[in-house]
Parts: C-alpha cells; structure tokens; sequence
C-alpha cells in the first residue's frame, strides 16, 4: 500500500510526460509527503503557487512568475522564503519559462526540488493531481475475482471451494471480462468511487482446479480482459444450508452490504447447490442492482402488490 511518495518518485514517474529537467534542490530528493498529512492538514496535492495555502507541489505558470517579478526587493524576498519555509515536495515553473536566479538559489540552499517542464501550467497541474491523487489514495485488497459484467464491475468472493473460478470462467465464455483473480487491489480514487485493478503478477491469469493457471488473453483474445474498473456490487457464494429454504430468504434473497475502503458496497449472497447456474444467477444478480439503482426493486412490487390484494379482499363474515 502506497502511503507516501518522494521527490525522486515523483520526478521519475513524470519526467517524460512532463518532460521535466531537475534545476536546483538535489539534495531534496529524498523529501517525502504522507496521505496522513494530507489529511490531517489543509494542503492539496498539486497546484498553482499559494502562500496562503501552500500546495504541496507548487507550480509557477507565466501569471505566478509575473507576480513575483512586480514585488519590490523586499517583499519579493519575504515571498519567496515564505514559499521555502512550508517545506513543499517539489516547485514546479511550466512552460519552460527561465527561474529566477534568488528562487533557484533559495531552493538550492534549502534542499526543494526545482523542476522545469515544457508544458503548459494547467498541462502539469492536471498531470500531477491526477498521478497524485491515485498514487497517495486509500488501498486495500480483497481475496476473490474481480470482473466486469454488463459494464458493472463485480467482485466474486465465495467460501473454499464454492466455485470462484470456474464461476468466472464460464462469465468469460458467456462475454464478460476478467479484471483480476486472487488479489484484486482497491484504491479510493474519490469519496464515492472505489477502483479495482490487477497486481502486475497476475495480470490475465486465473487459476482453476484442475486446469492450472490460465492466461485468459491467449485463450480468449484482447476483449476478455480489462485493465480496472469501477467496483459496484460483491457476489458472495454461499454453499447451501437448510435456512436458505427459509420464506423470507426466498422472497427478498439475502442482500447486505460490504464495507470497502471509506465504501458501503451491496452484497448478493448466492447459495451454491447442484443444479444451480451461477453464471445466469450472477448476470441476474447484476441487473438487479441496475433496477435498485433506479429506484426499483421487484421484491417491494410484490410485497406492495400483495398487501393491496389483502386490502381490497373483503374478511368481514
């Protein structure tokens, strides 16, 4: 789980798609920013230069640069250590814009990497909120598979045994795409989105009993397999136990919710028994959840539906 980054990181990461030169502070490579301080002050990640509130890379486009220049020796002076003495991870001038010799020197003496990239200021800002934001967000991994399925992105988790894999294999030879098995990673890349993605280990692979590892883009080609996806719903399998004959499990299944990251994630509990298609049960499962989405749920229907027949039926003697 990534927790931290450091300037060294962080230059390498992005140094060809910002096309960014190291200029001064070398000996800043080191410096590291924490999720934890992230949240626990008011600094954001990435942004245009900010003496009030200083953003933990700072970036000077031609506006921020002007500014500094229109600053008479003294204030110009008070700015600049202002900027040094929050410590960030990294300056940032875009456009390729000549640094003033004082920020360059200044950033020199304190140890601040002091980068120059070619492109436009709005260019490395959205590079490094983006990188950022997916680099120091919340993570966690799950044990099951991961898949899409009719665009939903589903995690199939299950007791030992209960058939995840063969499960998985037959939603793949039915059209739907394989994003990881085993280990899938979880990262919350906003408040309400959780993304899945596959550990570079096991990318394409998935293993079943009796079969072996397989890789599932050699056997079914580009379209049955994908990158991440968006997690949305949890599939659990369940071997079959006598409650499950139970009325009210029949009528309403037995639905919960699953806490991933900061995340309530819905849960379909499917009882695993011979004769039982789990692959059409799981699609069904999942067009479900697209009628709860829209406000509608067929259990309720019937339920309303009954109560208005109890109603409307005279028991009076």
């Amino acid at each position: 789980m990534n927790t931290s980054i450091s300037a060294r990181e962080l230059f390498n990461q992005l140094q060809t798609s910002l096309n960014l030169r190291w200029l001064a502070g070398r000996s800043g490579k080191d410096i590291r920013t924490d999720r934890n301080e992230l949240t626990s002050k008011r600094p954001s990640l990435a942004g245009y230069l900010n003496v009030i509130h200083p953003n933990k890379v700072q970036v000077f486009g031609m506006a921020e640069l002007a500014w500094l220049d229109r600053l008479d020796a003294r204030q110009r002076w008070e700015a600049i250590a202002l900027i040094i003495e929050h410590k960030p991870l990294a300056l940032v001038i875009s456009q390729g814009q000549v640094c003033p010799t004082d920020l360059q020197t200044a950033c020199e003496e304190a140890g601040i990497a002091l980068w120059v990239s070619d492109r436009r200021g709005f260019e490395c800002l959205n590079l490094l909120q983006h990188f950022l934001s997916n680099r120091l967000a919340p993570q966690t991994s799950l044990h099951g598979v991961f898949m899409e399925i009719f665009s939903f992105g589903v995690l199939i988790t299950g007791e030992a045994g209960a058939g995840k894999s063969e499960l998985a294999l037959e939603l793949i030879s039915r059209g739907h795409r394989l994003v990881a098995d085993d280990q899938p990673e979880f990262t919350q890349i906003t408040p309400s989105i959780i993304e899945g993605s596959c550990p570079a280990l096991l990318q394409d692979m998935l293993e079943v009993r009796g079969l072996g590892i397989m890789n599932i883009r050699q056997m079914f080609g580009d379209t049955a397999v994908k990158t991440s996806k968006y997690l949305k719903m949890v599939v659990n399998l369940l071997h079959f136990r006598p409650e499950h004959n139970d009325a009210a499990f029949r009528l309403t299944g037995t639905a919960s919710s699953q806490r991933v990251l900061d995340l309530d994630i819905p849960v379909f509990n499917l009882p695993v028994a011979p004769g039982r298609n789990l692959a059409v049960l799981t699609e069904v499962a999942v067009r479900l959840q697209i009628l709860r989405q829209q406000g509608k749920d067929p259990a309720n229907d019937f339920m309303a539906r009954h109560q208005q027949l109890l109603d409307d039926t005279d028991l009076s003697p």
